[in-house]
C-alpha cells in the first residue's frame, strides 16, 4: 500500500509531466509572439515604468501606488522559492534545471503581464468593508464570465487550501536557521507567527508599507552576498555556464551526494520551481496588481517583466551559481534552504551561515504575508462587501497561520510535491481565463502601444479602447 507521500510524489510527477510543461511554456510562447516580444525587447521602457518609478506618485484610480502593489507581488515572488526552491531544483533536476527556469521566465513575462491586465480590468471596489480595490480568480470568474456558483466554489477552495502552501516557507526557514544559527525550530516558528500576525492585521496599506521598505533592501543584500560568492570562485564561472547548458540537454551523472538527473528531470523541476518562484501563470498577478493606481492596465503590466527579471533571471541565478560554484550539491547531503546555507558557509565561513539564515527568514516572512493577501481576497469574495467580511478577517488570520506554524517539520520533498499540485490547479484556471479573454487582452495591449508607434505607422483607424467591465 502506498503511503501518502508516495501518492503525492506520483501526482506531482504526473501533473508536472510533459503535457503541463508544453501547455505552460506553449502559452508563454504564443503570448510572447502575439505581444511582438514587447516584454522581452523593450527593456528600457519597462525599467522606466517599474524600478525607474519607484518613488514617483502613481496616477489613476486605485488603492496603493503601482510600486507598492508590485512590492506586495514581489513579496510572494521573491521568497524561499529563490533559495530553497532553486536548491531542490538542482538536487532533483541537476544543474540544467536552471536553464529551464530561464526559459520559463523568458516566456513567463508575457503570461504575468496578461494576468495583471485581467486583474486591473475586472477588479471591484469594496467600499463598505475595507475601502479597497480587489480582484482574484473568483472575481474574474464572476465578472468576466458570470459563473457565480463556480466562483464561490473556487473562493472556498483557495481560502481553505491556500494557507497550506506556506509550509514550504517555514520548513525552509527552520532548516536554515537550525543549520546556520543552531536555534530550535519551535522558537523560529513562534517568532514568525507573532510578527506575521501583527503585520497582516494592519491590512493592505500596512502590508504594502512594510513591503516597500523591506523588499528592495532584502533583494540588494542577497544579490550582493551571492555576487560575492561568484567573485570568490570567478575562475569556475565559464565551467559552470557550460555545465548548466550541457546538463539542460544531456543526463547528469551521479557524483558525491548528488544522485544524478535525466533531461526530463531538468525540464520538469526547472519549469515547476521557476513557476513557483516567479508565479507566472498562477494568477497571483491578478490579485496583487488589482489594487494599483495606474493610468492604463498595460502600463502596470510592465511589472510582468520587472518581477520575473528580478526574481528568476537575477536572484534565482545567483542562488544556483552559489550552489554550483561551491559544489555544495555534490559534497553535502542536504536540500532546500539547508543546502544554500551550506554553500554560503563554504564561501564565507560561519558568518555565511548566519547571513543566509537571516536572508531566508526575511524571504519567508515576506512571502507568508504576500500569500496571506492572496488568500484573503478569496475570503473577500466569499463574504462580499459586508460587515461580516470585516469581522471574519481576524478569524481567518489565525486559520491561515496554523498550517505553516504546525506542519513545518514535514519532509521538504513532500511539502514541495503538495505545493506543486496545488499550484498546478491555479495554473489551469488562470490559463483558461487568459485564453478565454485573449481578445480583450490583445485589444488593451494594442490600444496602449498604439500611442507609442510613430505617426506614419499608426494607420487611419486606431484599435478600439477597451474600458473597465468590457465596454468599448
Amino acid at each position: 500500500m502506498k503511503s501518502l507521500s508516495d501518492i503525492l510524489y506520483w501526482l506531482d510527477d504526473l501533473i508536472w509531466g510533459l503535457p503541463m510543461i508544453i501547455i505552460l511554456v506553449g502559452t508563454g510562447i504564443y503570448l510572447t509572439v502575439r505581444f511582438r516580444f514587447i516584454y522581452q525587447r523593450k527593456v528600457l521602457f519597462h525599467f522606466k515604468n517599474t524600478y525607474g518609478k519607484m518613488f514617483h506618485k502613481s496616477e489613476g484610480e486605485g488603492t496603493v501606488s503601482g510600486f507598492a502593489a508590485a512590492c506586495t507581488a514581489l513579496a510572494n515572488t521573491i521568497g524561499t522559492g529563490n533559495i530553497s526552491g532553486v536548491a531542490t531544483a538542482i538536487v532533483s533536476g541537476g544543474p540544467g534545471a536552471l536553464f529551464w527556469m530561464w526559459v520559463s521566465a523568458f516566456f513567463g513575462m508575457s503570461i504575468k503581464a496578461s494576468e495583471i491586465m485581467i486583474g486591473q480590468r475586472y477588479r471591484q471596489k469594496y467600499e463598505k468593508s475595507m475601502d479597497e480595490y480587489v480582484c482574484d480568480r473568483s472575481f474574474v470568474m464572476k465578472n468576466a464570465f458570470g459563473w457565480n456558483k463556480g466562483a464561490v466554489i473556487l473562493a472556498v477552495f483557495c481560502l481553505v487550501f491556500g494557507p497550506w502552501t506556506c509550509c514550504v516557507q517555514t520548513e525552509a526557514v527552520t532548516s536554515s536557521i537550525k543549520e546556520g544559527l543552531g536555534i530550535a525550530p519551535w522558537i523560529t516558528v513562534l517568532l514568525i507567527g507573532i510578527t506575521c500576525f501583527v503585520t497582516i492585521a494592519g491590512g493592505l496599506k500596512r502590508i504594502s508599507l512594510f513591503m516597500e521598505k523591506v523588499i528592495p533592501v532584502m533583494a540588494v543584500f542577497y544579490v550582493m552576498a551571492g555576487i560575492g560568492i561568484i567573485i570568490l570562485n570567478y575562475q569556475r564561472v565559464p565551467e559552470i555556464i557550460l555545465l548548466i547548458f550541457r546538463s539542460a540537454f544531456t543526463p547528469t551523472a551521479a557524483a558525491g551526494g548528488f544522485a544524478g538527473a535525466t533531461v526530463r528531470d531538468a525540464i520538469q523541476f526547472g519549469v515547476a520551481r521557476g513557476l513557483y518562484s516567479n508565479d507566472a501563470g498562477t494568477g497571483y498577478g491578478i490579485i496583487a496588481h488589482a489594487s494599483a493606481k495606474t493610468d492604463h492596465p498595460v502600463r502596470q503590466s510592465s511589472w510582468g517583466w520587472g518581477e520575473i527579471f528580478l526574481d528568476t533571471i537575477v536572484i534565482c541565478s545567483i542562488t544556483a551559481f552559489s550552489i554550483l560554484s561551491t559544489d555544495a550539491y555534490i559534497t553535502a547531503d542536504a536540500t532546500s534552504g539547508a543546502l544554500t546555507t551550506i554553500a554560503f558557509k563554504q564561501a564565507y565561513g560561519s558568518s555565511g551561515g548566519v547571513m543566509i539564515s537571516l536572508a531566508i527568514a526575511v524571504f519567508a516572512w515576506t512571502t507568508i504575508i504576500g500569500m496571506y493577501y492572496a488568500c484573503e481576497k478569496s475570503v473577500n469574495y466569499a463574504l462580499g462587501d459586508t460587515r461580516l467580511n470585516k469581522l471574519a478577517m481576524p478569524v481567518y488570520m489565525v486559520y491561515y497561520l496554523i498550517p505553516c506554524l504546525i506542519f513545518y517539520n514535514i519532509k521538504a520533498d513532500v511539502l514541495w510535491a503538495f505545493t506543486d499540485i496545488l499550484t498546478a490547479s491555479y495554473v489551469v484556471i488562470t490559463l483558461i481565463f487568459i485564453y478565454a479573454k485573449q481578445k480583450e487582452i490583445f485589444r488593451l495591449f494594442d490600444d496602449f502601444w498604439y500611442r507609442f508607434l510613430p505617426a506614419k505607422n499608426r494607420g487611419e483607424n486606431p484599435p478600439p479602447v477597451v474600458l473597465k467591465g468590457g465596454e468599448e
